[in-house]
Formats: C-alpha cells, sequence, structure tokens
C-alpha cells in the first residue's frame, strides 16, 4: 500500500489564495463607490459655481416687482415663498404680497393661477411678509385679518414657505376655531393617512423582508429612502432630466446600492458567522455615515425636486396635489405587483420561503444566499422609489428626511407581524391613518410621537403583530 504524500508547499499557497481572488472584485467595487462619490458632488457643485458668476443681476430685480414664477434657491439667494386659496381650499390669482427687508429690500410678488408667489432674497436677515388685502377677491378674506403681517427670518440656499387662508367670513379668527375637530377636517386628514401609509408601505415592504430573510433589523435602511429624494433632486432639479425617467434611474441605483451593500458588506459579515447584535450595530454606523455623507454633498437645508407650483385636485371632498395622486397610484401598482411577485412567481415563493425557515430552505436545494441578495437589492430599490414619492409629496427632501420616518417604519413592521411584507403594507396603512389622524388634535410634527405609542403596546399587548404568529419554529 502506497503512502500518502501531504501536500507540498505551492500546493498550500494554491488553496490560500483562492479566497484572495475575490480581493480585485472588492477593490473594483471600492473604485466605482469612490468614482461616483465624486462625480456627484461634481454636479452638486457645478450649478453652484454658475450661479455666483451673475450675482449683480440679482442685486439689480432686488427692488424690481416679482411675478408669479418660482424662486430656486442656490448659494447666493434664498426663497421666501408660499401660497393662497380661498375658503374652498382653491387657488387663488392676483393677489398682492408685499416682502421688505434689511438694506431697503422690497418686492411685490403676485400669487400666479396656482395660488403661488414667491420672492429671491440675496441678504439673510429679518423680513416682512404682508398681504395686500385690497387685492383680496371679492367675498374673500384672510381667516386671521391680524396675521397679515408677518415677520421671517430668511438666509442663503434656503426656502421660507408662508401659507395665508382666505376665508368667506369676514373677522379674526381664534386659534381654538381654525384648530377644532371638524368631519370635513377629519376627511381631509384620512386621506392625507392613507397617502402617507402607502408611501411608508414602499419602504417597509422591503425592511420587513430584509428581517424574514437575514433576522437583520436594518437602522440604515431609512437613508436609502433618503438617498432616493436626493438623486431625484440631483437628477431632476439640477441636471434638469424628466421626472419618469428620474424615477427609474434613481429607483434602479438605489437597487444597485443594495446589491452593491450585501456584496461588499453583508455576505462576508454573514459567512464570518457575525452576531445579529454586531449587524445591528454595522447598520448603526452605516446610518450615522450616511447621513452625514448627504449633509456634506447636498448640505443641511431642504431642497425641491420640482421647482414648479404644485396644482391642487379637488376630488370627493378632499384637496391633495396632482403629486399625491400620482404618487399614491404608483405606490399602489408597485405594491399590488410586489405581492404578486411573492405569491405567484417560483423566485416568490423561494423568497417566502427563506424568510420562514433559512435551513429548511437550503436543505431543500434553495440557494439561500441568491435570495437574500436579491431581497436587499428589491428593498433598497423600493425605499429609493418611497424617497422620489416623499419628496415630490411633501414639496422637499433634506438629510435627515429617512431618520424621521424611520420610527414610522419600524412601528409599521412590528404592527403587521415582523417578517411578513404584508404584514408591513397593513401596518404602514393603519400607522399612517392614525399618525395624520393625531394631527387633529397635537400640533406640528409631534404627530410622529405617536408612532411610538403604538410600537409600545404592540410590544405590550401582541408582540407578534397582526399577521406574525407568536413562535417561530425551527
Amino acid at each position: 500500500m502506497g503512502s500518502i504524500t501531504p501536500p507540498g508547499p505551492a500546493q498550500l499557497r494554491r488553496f490560500r489564495l483562492r479566497p484572495g481572488r475575490r480581493r480585485p472584485v472588492i477593490m473594483a467595487v471600492l473604485l466605482a463607490a469612490f468614482l461616483a462619490t465624486f462625480l456627484i458632488d461634481w454636479a452638486v457643485t457645478l450649478p453652484a459655481v454658475g450661479a455666483t458668476s451673475a450675482p449683480t443681476a440679482s442685486a439689480s430685480a432686488s427692488t424690481a416687482p416679482a411675478t408669479g414664477q418660482p424662486c430656486t434657491v442656490s448659494p447666493t439667494n434664498g426663497c421666501i415663498q408660499g401660497t393662497i386659496t380661498d375658503s374652498d381650499r382653491k387657488s387663488v390669482e392676483g393677489v398682492a404680497v408685499d416682502v421688505t427687508g434689511p438694506g431697503g429690500f422690497a418686492q411685490t410678488a403676485t400669487t400666479s393661477d396656482t395660488g403661488r408667489w414667491s420672492v429671491s432674497v440675496t441678504t439673510a436677515g429679518s423680513y416682512t411678509v404682508a398681504v395686500d388685502q385690497d387685492t383680496l377677491p371679492k367675498g374673500q378674506y384672510l381667516t386671521n385679518a391680524a396675521d397679515a403681517k408677518r415677520t421671517v427670518s430668511a438666509s442663503l440656499n434656503a426656502n421660507v414657505g408662508q401659507i395665508f387662508q382666505l376665508s368667506d367670513q369676514q373677522g379674526v379668527v381664534t386659534n381654538d376655531d381654525a384648530t377644532s375637530v371638524t368631519p370635513q377636517r377629519a376627511w381631509q386628514q384620512f386621506a392625507s393617512g392613507i397617502r402617507l401609509g402607502l408611501l411608508i408601505a414602499l419602504a417597509s415592504v422591503g425592511l420587513s423582508l430584509i428581517y424574514g430573510t437575514t433576522g437583520l433589523s436594518s437602522f440604515s435602511h431609512g437613508e436609502q429612502v433618503t438617498l432616493g429624494g436626493l438623486l431625484a433632486y440631483l437628477f431632476a432639479n439640477q441636471l434638469g432630466w424628466n421626472i419618469w425617467l428620474t424615477g427609474v434611474v434613481v429607483t434602479l441605483l438605489c437597487a444597485a446600492t443594495g446589491y452593491l451593500q450585501d456584496a461588499g458588506i453583508w455576505r462576508p459579515l454573514r459567512r464570518k458567522r457575525i452576531s445579529l447584535t454586531q449587524l445591528m450595530i454595522v447598520t448603526i454606523g452605516l446610518s450615522i455615515a450616511a447621513q452625514y455623507a448627504f449633509q456634506y454633498f447636498f448640505g443641511a437645508s431642504t431642497v425641491r425636486i420640482q421647482q414648479g407650483n404644485p396644482e391642487t385636485i379637488r376630488f370627493a371632498g378632499v384637496t391633495l396635489t396632482v403629486q399625491s395622486y400620482v404618487a399614491m397610484a404608483i405606490a399602489l401598482v408597485v405594491l399590488v405587483a410586489t405581492g404578486l411577485f411573492l405569491a405567484k412567481t417560483r423566485f416568490g415563493r423561494a423568497t417566502r420561503a427563506v424568510s420562514d425557515n433559512p435551513a429548511l430552505a437550503s436543505a431543500s436545494g434553495i440557494d439561500v444566499d441568491r435570495v437574500i441578495r436579491f431581497v436587499w437589492t428589491l428593498a433598497a430599490g423600493l425605499a429609493g422609489l418611497s424617497g422620489v414619492m416623499l419628496g415630490l409629496v411633501l414639496n422637499g427632501v433634506n438629510w435627515q428626511t429617512g431618520l424621521q420616518l424611520l420610527l414610522l417604519m419600524f412601528a409599521s413592521v412590528t404592527l403587521g407581524g415582523l417578517g411578513t411584507a404584508y404584514g408591513a403594507l397593513v401596518g404602514s396603512m393603519i400607522i399612517g391613518i392614525v399618525v395624520e389622524l393625531t394631527n387633529l388634535v397635537l400640533p406640528g410634527d409631534f404627530k410622529y410621537a405617536t408612532a411610538l405609542v403604538i410600537l409600545i403596546l404592540i410590544l405590550l399587548f401582541r408582540p407578534q403583530g397582526i399577521f406574525g404568529r407568536a413562535e417561530r419554529i425551527g
């Protein structure tokens, strides 16, 4: 019987070098990310350089009457703008708004056919905004006549919004009357809740799928929403792309970032058998890094994807912008298509199998890594599309947009049931409606605290959620 020859040094080196063959791929990915960062920085700073070439034109027009044309912010100017609507929430045209400020600044803006007015300012400081009540339509009055003149603080590269509401009754309306709960207000807020729920669901479905297939709660998922909104601003606003083309390209780019994340970060960490707690800490760090990267490249101010004045449509007693109706329709179509894909296709069933029991799915011949890679790609794409829609509906996006919505997304996923895509959809609708209805009694953004209350109650009384199971086997 012959003896077994041990492997020589050359063979050992060959075995050791096999894992190293992935290094060129990783280096290529990092190089592509660096080039993409450089191009984004160049594209964002290029319009600012062009804007500084004609400061005298802005200064010379500071005392000229302004029209209803939209104002675009830049490093050399800011915008004071707003809308005026009548008692039926319809746009009011031809109302004069006087803006005065430091250095003898004086402009008169006239509302356009969409009720919008805007003034460009080139000096930061305190400005006075006053509505010329003699130009109001016959039979229409300010809901609060004492609020006809306001003082605002404006800065460069930032928008300051002021909204004036008209009424068919003359006199001063108290704050209690303006904020009283009426059936009309409740119906309007209910419709706004449906809109918010659909847009949150786009991001929550992906977040739920990530948890279902990997067990990871990704705290960086909100930044995928922010990335979608800021990329839409870059392409549609700065580069002048068509908004439909922008939406498609941004969704694909965000999906590509999900693919690269799993290829460069999550799959290598899974193969190292890193615990879920450690992976969650990585997502927190990635979230913080992404936030400050957004602030570095795009600034801290809120930016608008479209500078045009949004038109409003009144339907079934509800007044929403055209962008809102379009965004709701797109979100509904995408969510239905995602549900059909998960329920009817072979790969969708494989995804649900991995979500239910990864070990059994792997033993059945399913490529678990391939399914997880697809889930990360799909989740990032849906979150990017959600960012585009939210930027259009909210008329602005900033570096913290995704962070502000992260609590709503986690509350939606927990309410519907961790790891279930359908549960995330139902949970998002409930959270969106409750949050908006809460605005009837709670002021401003304090309404978002409602999601925290709901989250605590869910964990106390039904931690598995609506569609979740009391325990998981396997």
